[in-house]
């Protein structure tokens, strides 16, 4: 398998990933909050909505088990997010936590990726042919040490005999 097939993949799997990230998020906008911005935002309105209607209106706080006339409260929220995101990161450093540094890792269009699959594509193969030419086969045997793949070693023999 190539490099290139490799990265490719790579990139892929981040992709699909991300794609599933956002699905499992859901459409905020199907929220009944007023609050759509975000989910942050949406769970403190009905904190909020709960400690205004407060327990007369039947709406409780029970961490214990959901049911329709109770909710969880902050701390557990907040608990609970927390575990979500540290299943979500899989243990990823600082430098890429977020959806948004991978982003801007990986860049938000398709140009970076193509120049980094260019610059692959452009390295020497030992597992598959390749047409070079000529220049780029005398630059590949120099840096491996061979020297000049077109040298007539015929002529510097014949040459040398003489």
């Amino acid at each position: 398998m190539s490099l290139q097939t490799r990265i490719t993949e790579l990139a892929q799997g981040i992709a699909a990933d991300i794609k599933s990230l956002k699905a499992a998020q859901g459409n905020l906008n199907a929220l009944n909050t007023t609050a759509k911005a975000s989910l942050v935002a949406a769970i403190n309105e009905v904190l909020q909505l709960a400690q205004a209607a407060g327990s007369s209106s039947g709406a409780t706080i029970n961490d214990a088990e959901t049911s329709a006339g109770s909710t969880f409260s902050s701390s557990k929220i907040t608990t609970l997010l927390a575990e979500l995101k540290n299943q979500i990161l899989g243990g990823a450093s600082a430098a890429y936590d977020t959806l948004q540094e991978i982003e801007a890792k990986l860049g938000s269009d398709d140009t970076a990726l193509a120049n980094l699959l260019t610059a692959v594509g452009n390295r020497i193969s030992f597992a598959d042919a390749q047409s070079l030419t000529a220049a780029q086969q005398l630059q590949a045997c120099t840096n491996l040490g061979i020297g000049d793949p077109t040298t007539d070693f015929l002529a510097a023999y014949t040459a040398a005999k003489s």
